[in-house]
């Protein structure tokens, strides 16, 4: 009788958990939704999107990005936003998510690297 006790909770738990796991993976993938949505230390790719572009909004204001700075960080980042129109024509694919986290990564570094490097301060 234990035998078929275990596989049936086990069973039981998987069927109430993967809507749940569906819901949550549609939502953070596929929502058109401007405002910012974040699972636990990972980030939506439109989360991503709006925190980089305040990022670089605040960087302009504070003095800390050049106009030549913020205008080649907002190609990159319209370049990025491109891309992700095209992969998600198709819808995104693993391949394509890990890519445009890698370009996202990559992009986050270099606003935090142009905030940082005083090129626009004086003293």
């Amino acid at each position: 009788m234990r035998k078929f006790v275990i596989p049936a909770v086990a069973l039981a738990a998987v069927s109430v958990a993967a809507p749940s796991f569906a819901q949550s993976h549609h939502q953070s993938y596929h929502r058109p939704a401007p405002h910012a949505v974040s699972y636990g230390s990972w980030q939506s790719i439109n989360a991503r999107q709006a925190n980089l572009d305040r990022r670089i909004d605040q960087g302009v204001r504070t003095g800390q990005l050049s106009r030549r700075e913020a205008t080649r960080l907002r190609s990159e980042f319209n370049s990025l936003l491109r891309l992700e129109a095209n992969y998600r024509r198709g819808g995104l694919t693993a391949w394509e998510r890990n890519d445009l986290d890698r370009r996202f990564d990559r992009l986050s570094a270099n606003i935090r690297y142009e905030r940082r490097d005083r090129d626009n301060r004086r003293g």
